[in-house]
């Protein structure tokens, strides 16, 4: 293990904002990332938990504790056949682009809508994270996991996880630390079902069809990049967490209110907000068309702040190169209340915020 005292965390982030960590560990193996947590743990002192940093918004303060930073690797076939499909062990600090042009490469189908998100492999059960029709949860067999309340090893199957629209139990408590996760990919050279409808229009078929997976993996990443949600260190407009915010997910009930309040906002004549089925019956909306509609453009900032609206999609909000972690929250805020204001629907924030909140 490598460690470091008062090392900006700012650098180790996407959105590049952050004070200085105490102290900083960086753990190699898994053994080290448990030897590590277990070290804070007992001495009761401050645990962050940091892989990729791209999710995550650190205070301007920074953090008062440890960081162990996971920098572990390895991808592991541990079984392939037409049956069950190829199990493939990722170790959490394995970078994801990497492990989906690896998939990709190899003719494994199941992440390739996945291209081009930032962030470690062992940060995507965490989320459930998803994009273009596919979320991590339809591939992932089980997860490994540090239980920093138990001292043990421990595996979660899938169905263990509670995985829901960018959530999990790992996610719902800092208990649990990935260690690896065990992923379940179809042997194909073709995409699975085209299941999102500007993605299918640049393929040019229809939805549902698959199409090769580097050619299912090259659309994603030009959609990706028309919306400033590929990394790029000379494009401010990617210095970003990705979505910022959820898309709500509202009762039929509540969906109906939206409509009416759209409607006295914008006149007879307003756009229907965007609707889509949810499978517990609900109402999926899009926090970026609610942000939109409210008056948030594209590039919109405060007056003085170092954060802005990314001028390629609103869903976004991006470090112009200056920004605070501060100004990132004060605009967050901002937003947030405007839609609330406008729609009567209230946004929740997708990244996690470490020593400051909304």
């Amino acid at each position: 293990m490598r460690e470091e005292h008062e090392v900006p965390l700012a650098g180790l982030t996407t959105m590049r904002v952050g004070g200085p960590a105490a102290r900083l560990v960086t753990a190699e193996t898994i053994d080290e990332v448990v030897d590590a947590v277990r070290e804070v743990d007992d001495a009761d002192e401050p645990l962050l938990v940091l892989s990729g940093g791209s999710n995550v918004v650190v205070a301007d303060q920074g953090f008062p504790g440890t960081v162990v930073r996971v920098a572990t690797s390895g991808v592991q076939v541990e079984s392939e056949d037409l049956c069950g499909g190829v199990m493939v062990r990722v170790a959490a600090g394995v970078v994801w682009d990497e492990l989906v042009a690896e998939a990709v490469a190899q003719g494994w189908s199941g992440i390739e809508a996945l291209s081009g998100i930032p962030g470690a492999s062992g940060a995507t059960p965490v989320q459930n994270v998803g994009a273009y029709g596919q979320e991590v949860a339809q591939t992932i067999a089980s997860v490994r996991v540090w239980d920093r309340r138990e001292q043990q090893v421990r595996t979660f199957a899938s169905l263990d996880c509670g995985f829901t629209y960018r959530h999990s139990v790992f996610k719902a408590s800092p208990r649990y630390v990935v260690l690896d996760v065990l992923f379940q990919l179809v042997p194909s050279e073709l995409s699975q079902p085209v299941g999102y409808a500007d993605l299918a229009r640049q393929l040019e078929v229809e939805p549902g069809a698959r199409v090769p997976l580097a050619e299912a993996r090259d659309a994603v990443l030009v959609q990706r990049r028309r919306r400033g949600m590929v990394l790029d260190s000379d494009d401010p407009d990617t210095w970003s967490c990705g979505s910022f915010f959820t898309n709500p997910i509202l009762s039929a009930g509540r969906f109906t209110d939206l409509e009416s309040r759209v409607a006295a906002r914008l006149g007879p004549d307003a756009p229907v907000p965007p609707r889509f089925a949810d499978p517990d019956g609900n109402v999926k909306t899009s926090a970026a068309w609610l942000i939109d509609q409210a008056g948030f453009e594209k590039g919109f900032a405060l007056p003085g702040s170092g954060a802005a609206i990314s001028g390629k999609h609103t869903l976004a909000i991006t470090n112009r190169g200056s920004a605070t972690a501060e100004d990132v929250a004060e605009l967050a805020r901002h937003i947030r209340s405007g839609v609330q204001e406008a729609f009567g629907v209230s946004l929740v924030n997708e990244p996690v915020f470490v020593g400051h909140d909304l």
